[in-house]
């Protein structure tokens, strides 16, 4: 079934409603989807709750759950019409979410071959007759919850703020291993753990032909991390997105294609502008690495070996271990190579070369810049890509072991060759600061500080 049939056939998507179920010590939460004529959905997410927070401002958490969550379900159909009978929006927040569906859902537009570029593409369509939630007002939130998903990323924020001493937990979404794992050995035996259930019917329906695509995932989380916050009273949300994931794949219909939109800048700013205004003014939302690059955090990592055999960054086995066959493999391969003795490499990868695979070499090519565009995961800049493999390079020299002749001509291709010393990028990897960001002033200090500890 094509774009045009499936928008004739299922003209109207709508919000229906949310149902809360509050116990002792958990919030559930059920959403009501319909698609017409006959399409429903019931998708769920399970909360642990600590909290005196008042039944208002429940709802309002969870109407905008539901609002995010809606994102999965409509882009089976892209129904033209988007009804919100669950809860009434203003007109400046119709706009907000009318932007979050076009960028954040580039990717699949790509993939799908959509044209959504005409204005009448989605229009979104408030009740009048819905109740508006008001902003919360919960002004005794203390301390910072760390979202973790087991990645290099998160390792590194859990360890930088390992040093503060400040009331701390984790909050974990369907922990994988990995999660779970990491959590541990930072010290946090007992982290929040919110259980999300996809309604099957989704996915029956992309066996039948529907629609299917990446979801811009880390908005997800930022409005359930502003949710999680706000039932266990915690100050700030931290999450662990870079400056690196502001740059893009390519163009389409002229707009930026990001496969890591919601992980930008451009993202946490009208978020954070959002949550503000319509949600909360008393729990924060940030990415902690939001100042440094991938190549960054991939040297902040390699410090220490604590979580070698813990961590995991490969959304193929979803960070069970690494598949040695994705983009996200090539490059986070890539990254750590130069900061790794063959010992760690080894103890973290296996023992077979990632740069001997001829599906890793056509990655390597697409990361530095030398494909048709930057792979569809999340990966590092063409820049750093393109850095981290001279590093290497010199690494494997300089330690006298062989070099693939694979990568000098990559190098060779890419025409930098001795452009970039060894020690240009060694000064950039210690001084490089993005000033796009929004880290309070304690944790601005703190990450700075460890930057500047660097061993290189």
């Amino acid at each position: 079934m094509n774009i045009k049939e499936l928008r004739e056939k299922h003209d109207t998507f709508r919000y229906q409603q949310f149902e809360i179920d509050r116990s002792d010590n958990e919030l559930s939460i059920a959403y009501s989807f319909r698609i017409t004529p006959d399409i429903e959905f019931t998708p769920q997410v399970t909360i642990p709750i600590d909290t005196e927070l008042s039944s208002e401002a429940i709802a309002n958490f969870a109407f905008h759950i539901g609002m995010i969550e809606a994102v999965s379900y409509w882009k089976s159909t892209c129904s033209p019409h988007l009804v919100v009978e669950a809860g009434d929006l203003t007109n400046r927040q119709v706009s907000w979410w009318h932007d979050l569906f076009m960028h954040g859902l580039g990717e699949f537009y790509y993939q799908n071959h959509i044209d959504f570029s005409n204005p009448d593409f989605l229009q979104i369509q408030p009740s009048s007759q819905a109740k508006r939630y008001s902003r919360s007002n919960h002004p005794s939130t203390h301390g910072e919850l760390i979202m973790v998903g087991g990645g290099k990323d998160s390792t590194v924020s859990l360890e930088i703020l390992s040093e503060k001493e400040k009331r701390q937990n984790v909050l974990l979404l369907n922990p994988t291993r990995a999660a779970r794992e990491t959590s541990k050995i930072a010290g946090f035996t007992d982290p929040i753990v919110v259980r999300r259930t996809i309604d099957k019917r989704l996915l029956e329906l992309n066996n039948e032909g529907y629609l299917n695509g990446h979801t811009p995932f880390s908005a997800y989380l930022s409005f359930l991390g502003l949710f999680v916050g706000a039932l266990h009273d915690y100050e700030y949300i931290v999450a662990s997105n870079e400056s690196s994931a502001g740059e893009g794949n390519l163009m389409f219909h002229n707009m930026e294609v990001n496969h890591q939109y919601s992980k930008g800048y451009r993202y946490e700013q009208l978020f954070r502008e959002y949550a503000k205004e319509f949600i909360t003014t008393d729990v924060s939302y940030f990415s902690l690495l939001r100042p440094l690059s991938e190549l960054q955090i991939a040297a902040l990592f390699a410090a220490d070996d604590k979580y070698d055999k813990s961590f995991c960054s490969c959304n193929i086995t979803r960070n069970e271990h690494f598949c040695g066959n994705c983009p996200k493999c090539a490059f986070v391969y890539l990254s750590l190579g130069p900061f790794l003795d063959n010992g760690r490499r080894i103890s973290i990868f296996g023992e077979t070369d990632y740069f001997e695979n001829p599906t890793i070499q056509k990655h390597l090519i697409d990361l530095v810049g030398l494909g048709s565009y930057k792979p569809f995961d999340c990966v590092g800049t063409e820049e750093e890509s393109r850095f981290a493999l001279l590093l290497r390079i010199d690494h494997l020299e300089r330690t006298g072991q062989d070099v693939p002749e694979f990568l000098y001509q990559i190098r060779e291709k890419m025409n930098l060759g001795r452009h970039r010393t060894h020690k240009d990028i060694i000064e950039r990897l210690k001084s490089d600061w993005d000033k796009n960001n929004f880290l309070p002033d304690a944790y601005e200090k703190l990450l700075r500080r460890k930057l500047a500890e660097l061993e290189l």
